[in-house]
């Protein structure tokens, strides 16, 4: 029978931050290995098209510190996952950057595995034309066409390129793009332990916290054996409940008992979820079905430059008619962008967004109150930021003085810094939704090793 696996996971996030003192009884636990998920396609596609990293290098720096001192003391293998928020060889090679210069300054060793997850159009070309990608809804038949617009490509991994670069030796783990869960069911996979339990484990601790009543108290502790797991809260003051627990399967997941992993369906329809105490939670019962094994890719492309002005807009005679008087606003510029400005409108894209009345859902009926104030947000895209800023500019001065009807007195309304347009600069757009389907779940991934602490980290080409 398998031997348990511990298994730190210390925030949903590296740069959210842990509590010390909540790390540090973790630590005193004594886990078998220490995982953390380092991206997200959340805060949507610039971080893909850019390559850059939404977290900055102190945030980053910190937690990396916290858990590279942590490795070194207890000698097991540390995991991060999707490295530089969008998982490309770019954002692997910066957490690379950041382990060397922590490695430098605390006097450390270690063996670093790079697991890169980058692919690109060409590479990516043999796969389409022989049908191995799919869409996912809601997207259409995958095009060269469509590959071709991306400017960068990830595929995310499953737990198999991790634990293969584990048991070659890595003390640390840095990944491209892999799934949230992989980081964290690698070493209890690759170990023994049941499929069921495992993704069912990763699944709960994703997000460190959220599976606790006190989320920001820091992450958990997952402990996995052959039937099931146990979640306890590193923060001694904190708690898991059954409630806490068995509703994180439905955090962004739209089937509240099966979850898609690479090769895999978790299957949680049996599970069973009891108190051990007043803030540990056992899980039992849960399955785990194979299945053809396919990478999810994610690619995003350019989509031009956009500036946005932004202005306040109290004047109750607008307020009372907001929804008219933003028709007639849209119209009057869209018909003085083509007459005096003499672009053409599908050279452009202009976004009116009243912040304070529907902007976040349009679709809803206007409110019978109306608004007391709308911060009125204009967002203006062009093939170059040049063409976008002389649109907004164009729409400044009837961003401040706009009338609802042609006849009335000119109103004021207020712009909230001087100059009121702001680039934006270039802008991304998500072009993939796909699988590909791999005989290897390791045929897309590339590992590369260093020892960091002895200047031997040196960016990919």
């Amino acid at each position: 029978m398998p031997t348990p696996v511990k298994v730190l996971v210390p925030t949903g996030a590296l740069g959210a931050g842990c509590p010390e003192d909540a790390f540090q009884r973790g630590v005193s636990l004594g886990p078998d290995a220490l995982a953390v998920d380092a991206g997200s396609t959340d805060s949507g596609p610039y971080y893909l098209g850019a390559a850059v990293s939404k977290m900055t290098d102190a945030a980053t720096k910190a937690d990396l510190r916290q858990l590279m001192l942590a490795r070194d003391k207890l000698n097991v293998p540390l995991i991060v996952g999707s490295c530089g928020t969008s998982g490309t060889n770019a954002g692997v090679d910066w957490m690379a950057r950041l382990c060397e210069e922590i490695a430098v300054e605390e006097g450390l060793t270690a063996t670093v595995a790079l697991v890169y997850s980058e692919q690109t159009a060409a590479g990516l070309a043999p796969y389409l034309a022989r049908g191995a990608i799919t869409p996912l809804p809601p997207m259409d038949d995958l095009t060269q066409g469509r590959l071709d617009e991306c400017e960068h490509i990830v595929g995310l991994l499953g737990y198999e390129p991790l634990a293969a670069a584990i048991e070659a030796g890595a003390d640390i783990v840095l990944a491209g793009r892999t799934t949230d869960t992989a980081v964290i069911a690698a070493v209890p996979l690759m170990r023994g332990l049941p499929a069921g339990a495992s993704w069912h484990a990763a699944k709960t601790a994703e997000c460190g916290g959220l599976c606790t009543v006190q989320t920001r108290r820091g992450g958990v502790m997952m402990t996995i054996d052959d039937e099931g797991f146990d979640v306890e809260p590193l923060a001694a003051d904190n708690a898991c409940t059954p409630f806490t627990i068995s509703s994180h399967l439905l955090y962004e997941n739209a089937d509240p008992y099966r979850l898609t992993e690479p090769g895999v369906v978790l299957d949680a329809k049996g599970a069973t979820y009891a108190a051990l105490d007043d803030r540990s939670v056992r899980v039992t019962g849960s399955r785990a079905e194979l299945k053809p094994y396919t990478m999810k890719l994610e690619g995003s492309g350019a989509a031009g430059f956009r500036t946005m002005v932004f202005t306040a807009v109290a004047d109750p005679k607008i307020m009372d008619r907001i929804g008219d008087w933003l028709s007639r606003l849209e119209a009057f510029l869209r018909e003085g962008i083509g007459k005096v400005l003499k672009v053409a409108p599908a050279d452009y894209q202009l976004d009116l967004r009243p912040y304070g009345w529907n902007a976040l859902d349009p679709r809803h009926a206007p409110t019978e109150r109306p608004p007391l104030e709308v911060g009125l947000m204009v967002l203006v895209t062009a093939a170059t930021q040049t063409r976008a800023t002389e649109i907004a500019k164009y729409c400044n001065p009837y961003l401040l003085h706009f009338p609802l009807n042609l006849d009335d007195p000119l109103p004021s309304f207020a712009f909230p810094f001087s100059p009121a347009e702001v680039a934006l600069g270039a802008q991304y757009e998500f072009k993939l939704n796909h699988v590909v389907h791999l005989d290897d779940p390791c045929e897309l991934a590339v590992t590369r090793t260093f020892i960091a602490g002895r200047g031997e980290f040196h960016a990919a080409a």
